[in-house]
């Protein structure tokens, strides 16, 4: 990872003097982001439940000279999520931009599926996604400067699967698009943007070296127009656009970074 960004760089995608809060930060798309973040003159804040994972990513960014923090959050319950926004507003001096990443898929036949797994996916990816939402916007509201909001949906806010158990997850990202339109709306007034990256298929480490069955690789392969799954370099780059001054009059959008599938649905 290079330790700074060109000086010559474009300042409409510069971060400089922000502070970005990134929720799900350590994860494959996460880390890129918080890395991307911090290139571009950003100081990185990052959470998820693993306090562990969250300090060990903010120290590798601290020690290559990047202003960053690590702490633990729980986006399903409201006072962790209002003591991490709280706890980054003190340490880091405010909060500019939120991205949250947090999500869980608890997959399985709609006719099987059972109470427990469909709340939990609720809980995590639509109630949790206000949750942070809500904190932060008060925060930015409170200092009067504007913001950033940045969540992240998927391909299955649009589109079912027969293959597949998504009525959770799909129903849960559907309603997160909705939401984002609303808080986007509403929040307006006070200078905060509210927008949506929703990826299609990415190259992780269940994709690589083998790891999934072939024959459902080529699925996906098919299923894709550019014809190659996405990277999470190409997931975090426009979540940085959103954040940056260049995307200053966007709001209550959602940004489908997919190679095509939806266009091709």
């Amino acid at each position: 990872m290079p330790d700074a960004t060109p000086a010559g760089s474009d300042p409409l995608f510069r971060l400089d003097g922000k502070t970005a809060l990134i929720v799900g930060g350590y994860g494959g798309i996460g880390q890129v982001t918080c890395e991307l973040f911090a290139r571009h003159g950003a100081a990185v804040a990052i959470a998820g439940r693993s306090a562990e994972k969250a300090r060990a990513l903010a120290e590798r960014l601290t020690a290559s000279g990047f202003k960053s923090m690590g702490l633990r959050v729980d986006v399903k319950d409201k006072a962790s999520v209002e003591e991490c926004v709280a706890s980054v507003v003190r340490q880091l001096g405010g909060l500019d931009i939120i991205v949250n990443l947090s999500s869980i898929n608890n997959e399985g036949k709609a006719e099987e599926l059972g109470a427990a797994e469909w709340q939990e996916t609720i809980d995590i990816n639509l109630t949790g996604a206000f949750f942070v939402s809500q904190s932060a916007a008060r925060a930015m509201i409170a200092a009067g400067k504007g913001g950033r909001i940045i969540h992240f949906s998927s391909t299955r806010s649009e589109a079912g699967s027969a293959r597949r158990g998504f009525a959770a997850y799909g129903a849960s990202k559907a309603g997160l698009n909705l939401l984002i339109k609303q808080m986007g709306t509403e929040w307006a007034r006070h200078k905060i943007t509210v927008n949506g990256v929703a990826p299609g298929f990415v190259a992780t480490e269940l994709t690589h070296d083998g790891a999934m069955d072939p024959k459902f690789m080529n699925m996906m392969l098919n299923r894709i127009p550019l014809g190659r799954l996405g990277e999470p370099m190409e997931m975090a780059a426009p979540t940085l656009f959103l954040a940056s001054p260049a995307a200053s009059f966007i709001t209550g959008q959602i940004l489908f970074v997919d190679g095509g599938v939806l266009a091709s649905s």
